[in-house]
């Protein structure tokens, strides 16, 4: 394991060039350690989060857990800014990587007692390893561009199209996992369950290790400096900064309606496009399919986008382009869509995966590029904002599922997404004429 430190603070010049050549070379290292490590964990996890309502439907267990997960993930991403902040990016994945462990390792012996509370330590681990990674990788970013002498916006682009690229295929695997270990109907055995997730378990634990052996990454600020929270009265006000300052930043308040967006439109495809047009159409077994073509575009499209990223208005028209391909989803969905028989009927849902897909990867490169480029001075309090509100937007969405229907739903997504976007150009414009 890997304890070395990299300050972004500042940029002295460094006298030995093997050593500068070495230093280099560890930030694009690190985000392929980075990128590689959250493959191999959400690979796993992603495909169990997929089978939950399934293999633990008695009593609605698996729906419930993940309600819990959700509201649980929400509350505590008020604090994960100060614990990041206190623990450090690195030590924060680390740390991370236990729930989603954990949260596995219950499916083994699923019952209220092992779901519940690994859905609550879940919640926990993921608003800290999600907030350690958007402050790792913009940090990364930013050291590497300045250490070569490159555009920082590009850079952050970069880095982040390759994460979100190499993460989304953890769609693909995970499900095909899933579509081969429980096929030949071994779905509802014990046997075959039990076997899908000790493999998963598996290469969870060899993402949890490969965490390890990140750089340690300090970013040093004036704010930073006096957070230390030395008692449970300065704690709370350390919270309470984290999670009230960044909304008295306009920039801020034009981005939530995206963020909570952002989380919509992903439990839209876990929950209504699974269970209401994938399932009808291809049956039970068809859902890993549409998944995996889900997760390629989504990989693809992040890819791309993520080479694309230079600057605010680049990440303006991508993420107009982006929010195009899932309206006209979504207005298909509401005009025309009704299930088809043969080839066409196999088809829809396909090509409905994938260009939701394609919206997913440009919101997931180009928000975390934006809150990167905006929010350099509170990069842990950015990204905590960004997972406190997708959140409650997912939270709110699986509890709603049951009581609206596919329609309802679609006209619900329109309408954010319309008000998201004028938001979002609002402060598209605002920016540009500041800057000009």
């Amino acid at each position: 394991m890997d304890n070395t430190t990299i300050s972004i603070d500042e940029g002295l010049p460094l006298v030995d060039s093997n050593l500068s050549r070495k230093l280099l070379r560890s930030h694009s290292r690190d985000v392929h350690v980075l990128s590689l490590a959250f493959l191999l964990v959400f690979s796993a996890y992603g495909a169990v989060q997929n089978l939950e309502s399934t293999v633990n439907a008695d009593g609605d267990l698996g729906t419930i857990s993940l309600g819990i997960l959700y509201v649980s993930f929400a509350v505590f991403s008020l604090f994960a800014s100060p614990v990041v902040r206190k623990l450090g990016s690195k030590y924060a994945l680390v740390l991370g990587t236990t729930g989603y462990w954990l949260f596995t390792a219950a499916n083994l012996k699923p019952n209220w007692y092992t779901m519940v509370p690994a859905s609550v330590y879940i919640g926990f681990c993921a608003s800290i390893i999600w907030v350690g990674q958007g402050t790792y990788l913009t940090s990364a970013a930013c050291s590497h561009a300045r250490d070569c002498n490159l555009h920082e916006g590009t850079v952050i682009g970069n880095f982040n199209g390759e994460f979100w690229g190499i993460y989304a295929i953890h769609q693909v695997i995970g499900n095909l996992l899933s579509l081969f270990l429980l096929s030949d109907g071994a779905e509802g055995s014990t046997s075959g369950t039990t076997v899908l997730f000790v493999v998963f378990l598996c290469i969870m634990t060899m993402g949890c290790i490969l965490m390890c052996f990140l750089h340690r990454r300090e970013v040093t600020s004036k704010d930073q400096s006096n957070d230390s929270p030395k008692s449970c009265c300065s704690f709370v006000v350390s919270v309470a900064k984290a999670v009230v300052t960044p909304l008295f930043d306009i920039r801020m308040l034009l981005i939530v309606p995206l963020l909570a967006y952002s989380g919509l439109q992903q439990a839209f495809v876990w929950s209504e496009f699974t269970k209401k047009i994938v399932k009808p159409a291809l049956g039970e077994a068809g859902i890993g399919g549409s998944m995996a073509v889900y997760g390629a575009a989504d990989a693809i499209c992040s890819l791309v986008a993520g080479r694309l990223t230079s600057s605010l208005l680049s990440v303006s028209w991508i993420i107009a382009g982006g929010a195009s391909v899932q309206a006209i989803v979504l207005l298909w969905i509401l005009l025309k869509y009704s299930a088809a028989g043969g080839v066409l009927g196999t088809i829809y849902p396909l090509v409905m995966a994938a260009a939701l897909g394609i919206g997913d990867g440009v919101l997931m490169t180009q928000i975390n590029a934006l809150l990167g480029m905006l929010f350099k001075h509170d990069m842990e309090g950015a990204f905590a904002q960004l997972k406190v509100w997708q959140a409650v937007s997912i939270a709110v969405l699986f509890f709603l599922t049951p009581y609206i229907s596919l329609h309802t739903m679609a006209i619900i997504m329109l309408a954010a997404l319309v008000i998201s976007l004028g938001a979002f150009w609002i402060l598209a414009f605002t920016v540009e004429k500041t800057q000009n």
